[in-house]
């Protein structure tokens, strides 16, 4: 079973854009399967494949999520983000007002995947 010591620990080594491949391997070796993180208030949820569930603190102040999803706010907060133009709260602010409610990592199939509100899934990239 997996403890947020050990996410912690992984996150703080290995929780940028830079080493993200390495991240969501060594989230797979604990047993997490798949790490939702919420924009609302930054908080992360992850799931083990014993069914395990583990959900994290919030990080930061509450966002309010945009009720529509904007895809084109949506790519240019993501493409600044990698450019390294913005820090991951402003990212995710971003993301927030552009109706973007959540991504959710598959360590198996090493991908991220960004949700509106209604569940919708608008983009799935490989992490390599």
């Amino acid at each position: 079973m997996f403890t947020l010591n050990q996410i912690n620990d992984i996150h703080n080594r290995l929780g940028k854009q830079q080493t993200l491949h390495g991240y969501l391997q060594e989230l797979n070796a604990i047993g997490i399967i798949k790490a939702d993180s919420c924009l609302a208030d930054g908080h992360s949820e992850y799931f083990g494949a014993d069914g395990q569930k583990l959900i994290g603190p919030a990080v930061h102040q509450e966002f309010i999520i945009a009720g529509k999803c904007n895809r084109e706010d949506f790519l240019k907060h993501l493409s600044l983000h990698e450019q390294g133009k913005t820090s991951y709260l402003e990212m995710s602010q971003g993301l927030a007002a552009s109706g973007i409610e959540k991504w959710s990592f598959d360590t198996s199939k090493m991908t991220i995947a960004y949700y509106d509100s209604a569940g919708t899934e608008l983009l799935v990239e490989y992490v390599g």
